[in-house]
């Protein structure tokens, strides 16, 4: 679960937003959302790279408590990342174009494989790369309903168009929060058909740092089983 929705979230993250949707001038809704993306479009073209924390919250349909979980996350364009849980277990994903690597120390065994063909990542790899287009992937429209974002901003919702896409089978949808004057993703909340939703909240965002390549670069200790990853048919 927490692998599958990592690479979802980062997709989201890295994506370069452009407008999918369409509806009349006089849609305060619609005009609002149209506002948003273009915020969060010309904020994330601006973003060489990221560094922010994470909480994960994850409510499981039949289960009263939800599953929580936290850590950080490194991005630098084009197409790496780092996704690092630290509590309330250790795992470390790194991505490198459609190459990715799941450590996990606790097993000392890391997992290779391919991100394309692993299910566990579900994520586009052209949008997890920055190089397409999020409305290529999603149609989107303002949220339903009267609730809002921090200082009002209307929530965004992604729906996928590919509903037989091995990342987007089981997701209904996608809720999109930002802050108020950056545009930066504040939470995502991810919306399973079977009821499950997965909500990322961010904090102690540091744009722009110059991340080398060193951050991306995972060395498996001596001790570390190297394992290749099974090519996935379901989630």
């Amino acid at each position: 679960m927490r692998g599958r929705w990592a690479g979802i979230l980062v997709s989201v993250l890295c994506a370069t937003v452009a407008w999918g949707g369409a509806a009349s001038d006089g849609d305060k809704a619609w005009q609002e959302a149209r506002d948003v993306v273009k915020q969060i479009q010309a904020r994330y073209e601006k973003t060489k790279d990221l560094q922010a924390d994470f909480v994960q919250t994850t409510k499981i349909e039949g289960f009263e408590r939800p599953v929580t979980s936290s850590g950080r996350v490194y991005i630098k364009k084009p197409g790496r990342l780092r996704w690092d849980y630290l509590d309330p277990a250790t795992e470390q994903i790194y991505v490198m174009q459609d190459d990715v690597k799941v450590y996990v120390p606790e097993h000392k065994q890391v997992l290779v494989g391919k991100l394309t063909q692993m299910a566990a990542s579900s994520a586009p790899l052209e949008l997890l790369q920055g190089a397409g287009k999020l409305d290529e992937s999603f149609d989107i429209q303002p949220t339903t309903g009267k609730e809002r974002g921090t200082g009002g901003i209307r929530l965004i919702t992604l729906l996928p168009k590919d509903k037989e896409h091995e990342s987007t089978r089981n997701l209904q949808r996608i809720v999109v929060e930002v802050f108020p004057k950056t545009y930066f993703l504040r939470t995502v909340s991810l919306h399973e058909i079977s009821g499950n939703v997965a909500t990322f909240e961010f904090s102690a965002l540091k744009p722009n740092q110059g991340l080398g390549n060193e951050v991306f670069d995972f060395k498996a200790p001596p001790d570390v089983e190297v394992v290749k990853a099974p090519v996935l048919n379901g989630p």
